[in-house]
């Protein structure tokens, strides 16, 4: 029997936007398809990526989780940054924009990654070891940009792929573990474990 939770936990809906389209997407930076399946990944990117992360994010609000808010807001809305940049510069709308400029924000949003990953010392080993990648996969292709090193596109998009594949196993785990409620795909226990505080053996002390 599934577990008996009040509320459904929205964090597999909103790893599988993230994962399926960074995968999509990783294809084409790998160099394994070409631009036809990034055309065919902007609707997908807009609505899925996009617009279905960003309502997990107002979703996490409700389960008081800070964490969630803010990564699936903040990458739902690059989802759609690039879906509009390439629908955009692609009839007319915006002017062609250069690589060293996408290099730059993906600069920016490696950056944020990393101040994201922090968090991710007090989560689990399976989110540590994504938002790692992706901030590896975020740098690759920011400095394959800027200096015109396809090489290291190339080598971001097959990392991206791993990236993907990762957030897709922890979001069907989460999902199977609460079918089964039981630990049937582990995630891992926290990368950085708490210590007692004065306060906490007060408590325990006191029940």
């Amino acid at each position: 029997m599934p577990a008996n939770t009040n509320t459904g936990n929205p964090g597999p809906l909103g790893l599988a936007a993230f994962s399926l389209t960074t995968i999509l997407l990783s294809l084409v930076n790998s160099g394994l398809f070409g631009l036809e399946l990034e055309m065919a990944l902007i609707p997908m990117a807009l609505g899925f990526g996009g617009f279905v992360q960003l309502l997990v994010g107002m979703l996490e609000y409700n389960e008081g989780n800070t964490f969630g808010l803010t990564a699936f807001t903040s990458y739902g809305a690059f989802w759609i940054w690039f879906g509009l940049l390439i629908t955009m510069t692609h009839n007319g709308i915006l002017p062609s924009v250069g690589a060293q400029a996408i290099g730059v924000v993906l600069l920016v949003w490696g950056l944020f990654t990393v101040g994201m990953w922090i968090s991710t010392f007090k989560l689990n080993w399976a989110l540590w070891s994504v938002f790692l990648m992706l901030s590896i996969t975020f740098f690759l292709l920011a400095f394959g940009d800027i200096l015109g090193i396809a090489s290291l596109v190339t080598f971001g998009g097959y990392l991206g792929l791993v990236t993907g594949a990762g957030a897709l196993y922890i979001s069907i785990a989460e999902v199977t573990n609460w079918s089964f409620d039981a630990e049937v795909l582990p995630l891992g226990g926290q990368p950085l474990k708490s210590k007692p505080t004065t306060r906490d053996s007060m408590n325990v002390a006191d029940d």
